[in-house]
């Protein structure tokens, strides 16, 4: 009879394991963006920082392992085997969910997702034992459920979302007040209190956070308890005189202390709060298994009413889990993902927006200039004029042989974040609120970074509708873990075989999505972006649109072999899966006309004349991807609207032009990346006879209509493909003669 629960205990086990993978690939975000944004100490410092971080908080913590014993459920109401059945179906949906998230780049809670999936499994095993029992009725289910810390919760997210954001704008309003952007310019008393302040509010957080879960915490409690505002203005004092020693003295940065320090115990406290997320669940199925197997009464009949007794936690356990945590954080490209998407929404430069605007944050945008406007009107301009004097970004002038990469955001707000983030998360903990981590960091960035004026209205339509679209995930979180989890706890009370079925496809799905992720993150590196901070020459703008023109040639080439292909086996999928890659790249070359701006700013004062170049190459690259898009949009709104295959007569007339075509674009792709441009105007030639070609096939279906072309249909998709391949051509013809002309002239001017 224990077998099984021990295979069940073995498959918990290997899954809290891969919880922790991916659960400090999507938590690394909450410590790691302001350090990493603000560039104020190596990235390998950072990580070094982090690390000690999270094996500290390791070892002191507490936070969700009583909710996963009892906060979310009365334990007493429940058997043994109905605990083991919840307890799969939490950590079952615990990993899937918190993989798609990641995959997506998304940061999530991994608080809410636990507590949710928790009181969805429990809610579904509850109403089970309901109707399996004639003396129980639905509203006997408050009974099995402890629905006021579900609501604490649940009042707990909205709270956090709110204040972080607004807290955040105003402090980092403030400090920018003090500090303009010019902060190195101030004076160093202001520097120092600045450092005492924030370092005092840092450590009492690790005090508040850390000490609190250790078992040593009750031998300090009475100096710590009730002298809270005694240990924090004596902490200023003291750490203002250290910051005030250490900037005069030593001529340290007391910023970048901050943030060190502030990274360390955000990490800390991520540790310690969110490690029994992953580990709390297996750990009390080993607990409820250690009390039934000595009490010798079956599975279905055991109570678990001890586990509303507090255990304390194995150091060793924690140990180990912590150790994982730190591998992950090193090796994980997942939490790079998600550390991105942090950083891109607050950064304060412009660049390449990864959300796209949608009606709400349209909306929210002109309410905001709305609002901007009415406070113009009533500020005097005196006043105005001093806070935009503050905000002023400074110019860095830079040698012609010289980079620059800006970080995304400065020192200041990057220790901004980490004491508002800080102080929040320590004053929730003192009033024992439930809070996420994830959305308090999250949301702090944001609120200083609208603060910092980092939303401009070049960018803020793209920021808002991103950060709309990561909260709206969070709240999805909530709904989806609470869903997934009743249906896998169903499955699971059904038939346990459902459980190996289950760890299957928990399987089978994490490794699709790795092998996706990683598939995306080597098309990535395969573009070729333009570095904004790189000065460009003559030969950077060959070198740049060669590149472009092969990528584009060779994938063309694909494409409309594809679309002919597919259009004469008549093809739905395959017809869909081409015009994906076709939208794809279209989307790219958009991407490289949106980078226009920054091109011609980065180039140097010898080649200006060659932007207009480059301008040209794209608008003909457009020109082919916007022929390719509308053959294979055409040909696939044929086929799925079930029209009459194409002749036979047509069929071969296309495939010989595609074979034509193909030679040829081969040819060109060949010598663009080669970079033997002397052999353009044989290519030329080449093309004109191919323009020839495909005019005579027109000829030839206008004959065929007034012979035997009985589909009207048909006829005009021929038309159409046959009439964007001419364009497509030309557009080619016009790109060669654009690229020959510069290449003669760019010759001479060497010579």
């Amino acid at each position: 009879m224990g077998d099984p629960y021990i295979l069940m205990l073995v498959a918990l086990a290997v899954l809290a394991i891969v919880d922790l993978v991916v659960g400090v690939s999507n938590d690394a975000v909450n410590f790691l963006n302001s350090a990493i944004g603000s560039k104020a100490i190596s990235v390998k410092n950072i990580m070094i920082i982090a690390s000690l971080g999270v094996f500290f908080g390791a070892v002191t913590s507490s936070g969700m392992m009583e909710v996963a014993r009892k906060g979310i459920f009365n334990p007493s109401m429940f058997m043994f085997q109905d605990i083991m059945f919840i307890f799969m179906a939490v950590m079952i949906t615990d990993i899937l969910l918190l993989d798609i998230f990641n995959s997506l780049g998304m940061p999530t809670s991994t608080t809410v997702s636990i507590v949710f999936e928790l009181l969805g499994a429990a809610v579904c095993i509850s109403l089970i034992k309901i109707s399996a029992n004639d003396a129980q009725s639905f509203n006997d289910l408050w009974s099995y459920i402890n629905h006021e810390t579900a609501t604490k919760i649940i009042f707990g997210i909205l709270l956090s979302v709110v204040v972080a954001f607004s807290v955040g704008a105003i402090v980092q309003f403030i400090s920018r007040l003090i500090y303009s952007f010019n902060f190195e310019q101030r004076a160093s008393y202001i520097s120092a209190l600045f450092g005492g302040f924030a370092i005092t509010a840092i450590t009492y957080f690790i005090i508040i956070k850390g000490m609190k879960g250790t078992p040593f915490y009750k031998d300090v409690k009475f100096l710590i308890e009730g002298n809270t505002i005694a240990i924090i203005l004596g902490s200023f004092v003291v750490w203002s005189v250290i910051s005030q020693i250490l900037i005069s003295a030593f001529k340290i940065n007391i910023l970048k202390l901050i943030i060190g320090v502030g990274t360390f115990s955000l990490a800390m406290a991520f540790s310690g709060n969110d490690l029994v997320n992953f580990v709390g669940v297996p750990i009390a199925a080993w607990n409820s298994y250690q009390a039934w197997e000595i009490s010798g009464v079956s599975a279905d009949a055991f109570s678990m009413g001890i586990l509303a007794k507090k255990v304390p936690s194995n150091i060793w356990l924690l140990l180990v889990a912590g150790g994982i945590m730190v591998v992950t954080l090193w090796t994980s490209s997942k939490a790079q993902n998600v550390i991105k998407t942090g950083i891109d929404l607050s950064r304060q430069g412009e660049g390449h927006e990864k959300f796209q605007p949608n009606p709400l944050s349209r909306v929210v945008v002109r309410a905001a200039m709305g609002l901007n406007f009415g406070i113009s009107k009533i500020f005097p301009k005196k006043v105005l004029s001093f806070v935009d004097s503050k905000f002023q970004k400074p110019v860095i002038s830079l040698p012609k042989d010289k980079t620059y990469e800006l970080p995304a955001f400065d020192l200041i707000r990057a220790s901004v974040n980490l004491i508002v983030a800080g102080i929040l998360i320590s004053i929730a903990t003192s009033m024992k609120l439930p809070l996420s981590t994830t959305y308090v960091t999250f949301m702090v960035a944001m609120g200083t970074s609208l603060a910092d004026r980092a939303w401009g209205r070049e960018s803020a339509v793209y920021r808002v509708a991103g950060v709309l679209n990561v909260i709206g995930g969070w709240f999805l979180t909530a709904i989806t873990a609470f869903l997934a989890a009743a249906i896998v706890a169903y499955l699971i009370s059904w038939d346990m075989v459902m459980i190996p079925i289950l760890l299957a496809v928990v399987a089978f799905l994490i490794g699709r999505n790795t092998l996706i992720h990683r598939k995306k993150s080597k098309e990535v590196k395969k573009q070729e972006y333009i570095e904004r901070s790189e000065l460009i020459t003559i030969n950077g703008v060959i070198e740049e649109s060669a590149d472009h023109i092969t990528e584009v040639v060779n994938r063309v080439t694909k494409l409309y072999t594809n679309v002919v292909n597919d259009l004469a086996d008549h093809d739905l999928n395959k017809l869909r899966k081409t015009d994906k890659h076709v939208k794809k790249l279209n989307d790219e070359i958009d991407g490289l006309k949106d980078g226009v701006f920054y091109f011609i700013k980065s180039l140097d004062e010898t080649s200006v004349e060659a932007s207009r170049f480059y301008i040209m190459v794209l608008g003909y690259l457009q020109d082919i991807a916007q022929s390719i898009s509308y053959i294979s949009r055409a040909s696939y709104k044929h086929v799925n609207n079930n029209h009459k295959n194409l002749k036979k007569g047509q069929i071969q007339d296309l495939k010989s032009i595609d074979k034509a075509l193909s030679k040829l674009l081969t040819k060109e792709a060949s010598i663009f990346e080669k970079r033997e441009f002397d052999k353009l105007n044989s290519l030329l030639i080449e093309k004109n006879e191919l323009l020839q070609d495909v005019s005579a096939s027109i000829e030839k279906q206008v004959a065929r209509i007034r012979t035997d072309e009985t589909s009207p249909k048909n006829t005009t998709l021929y038309f159409s493909v046959l009439l964007e391949t001419k364009d497509l051509i030309k557009a080619l013809m016009n790109l060669l003669e654009t690229y020959e002309e510069f290449h003669l002239t760019t010759k001479q001017e060497v010579k």
